[in-house]
């Protein structure tokens, strides 16, 4: 028998959009931040930064649209903004990113973090320097028991083909007994060991915007619901597998990689499967993207030393050291090829007297070193960077 057309027992009724009953990001801090009392004044803080990072995320959507691309003009001269200390022309997105963060941390942290380090600016400032206060007298923002560290956009280059982007952060305990220096910063409370680090994360802006977090016991992922506009969490505690198929590695520098990094690379290609799975290569150039990918399906992510950069381009402070903490607290590892990327001591500023403004810069351009040394990176499951590890002992390298 013919159904007629418009009979209801045709009409394709649409599916009713059901939201997963989810714990939000905040519920999270309120319940880790309270277990562990040592870091139980950062859940505000934190929650400032999952702000910043839906700021920045649509910031990165609108880049194409609103005009955001190009180089920083300075306000106050019109001209071409000054290059950062990485040598490069500040663009209107790393500005714009980058004081989103520094208010994120400073300005809603209730004078708990007391400094920043960014990968923007040649050295740490006082959160009272960033909120516009009188850094010659003591204030209360002075007297905070953290210093943060972070890259506001990391791989801004990609958002010209819309490609994935991210923001890498780190807060660690300032020493016993630090008091505040020039500016109301205490420069030594930055030159620590990844060790020291009470929480790390980063901000993923791709398909979806996820944000990851370890307080020291675990690792927790967020994803960004776009229509409540919160951070709801999908991955709770995840655990990257022991060994993965999957490395990540820019092969078009491998002519300029030391042979240790490529008798591995070239053991994983000659490998027909890892861990039951076929070998793949998967490389989008922007750290967090790229790590990420790594957290979740297994493998190796490598920024080695080359020729021209001996060290690599990662910084150790808001960057390897970061990514390394969220690695080993998933049940991974973060190396250099020699050793634990978190074992890894900032270049420490010598203990001299300064007497005049030349001591001053020296000191100055000295602290900037430690704050932005780079440093070969390698992060992944334990059995990947095992082997690398294994390649640097047998191989050896002739620097």
């Amino acid at each position: 028998m013919d159904v007629p057309l418009n009979s209801s027992r045709n009409t394709a009724s649409s599916p009713e959009m059901k939201k997963k009953d989810l714990r939000t990001f905040q519920r999270f801090l309120e319940v880790e931040c309270w277990k562990n009392g040592d870091i139980r004044d950062l859940d505000r803080t934190l929650l400032a930064v999952a702000d910043a990072c839906k700021q920045i995320n649509r910031i990165v959507q609108r880049a194409q649209t609103d005009d955001l691309y190009g180089a920083a003009i300075d306000p106050l001269t019109g001209e071409l903004a000054e290059e950062n200390v990485q040598g490069e022309v500040q663009q209107q997105l790393d500005v714009l990113c980058n004081t989103i963060m520094l208010r994120a941390f400073c300005g809603a942290s209730n004078n708990v973090v007391c400094a920043v380090a960014s990968e923007e600016e040649p050295l740490p400032r006082s959160c009272a320097d960033v909120m516009g206060y009188d850094t010659s007298e003591f204030n209360i923002m002075q007297s905070g028991e953290f210093v943060a560290v972070f890259d506001p956009i990391d791989g801004s280059k990609n958002i010209d083909s819309s490609l994935p982007v991210g923001t890498v952060f780190g807060i660690y305990r300032a020493p016993d007994g630090a008091s505040a220096g020039k500016d109301g910063v205490n420069l030594d409370s930055f030159l620590q060991r990844g060790t020291k680090m009470v929480a790390a994360g980063y901000c993923l802006y791709s398909a979806t915007t996820v944000l990851v977090l370890t307080l020291g016991s675990g690792v927790h992922g967020f994803t960004l619901d776009p229509d409540k506009q919160k951070f709801l969490q999908t991955h709770p505690n995840i655990r990257i597998p022991d060994v993965g198929s999957l490395y990540s590695f820019n092969e078009a520098n491998y002519r300029e990689f030391s042979e240790p990094v490529q008798q591995f690379l070239t053991s994983m290609k000659q490998s027909s499967t890892v861990g039951g799975k076929k070998v793949s290569s998967r490389y989008v150039g922007a750290l967090v993207a790229d790590v990420h990918n790594v957290l979740i399906n297994g493998g190796i992510y490598g920024y080695p030393a080359t020729r021209d950069n001996v060290n690599g381009k990662l910084r150790l402070l808001y960057e390897s050291a970061p990514m390394a903490m969220i690695m080993e607290q998933a049940g991974g590892a973060g190396s250099t090829g020699r050793g634990r990327i978190l074992d890894v001591l900032p270049p420490q500023r010598k203990k001299n007297n300064i007497h005049n403004k030349g001591d001053i810069e020296s000191d100055d351009e000295e602290a900037g070193k430690g704050i932005h040394v780079r440093v070969p990176t390698y992060l992944g499951s334990v059995e990947n960077v095992y082997e690398l590890e294994q390649c640097f002992k047998f191989y050896g390298e002739d620097d």
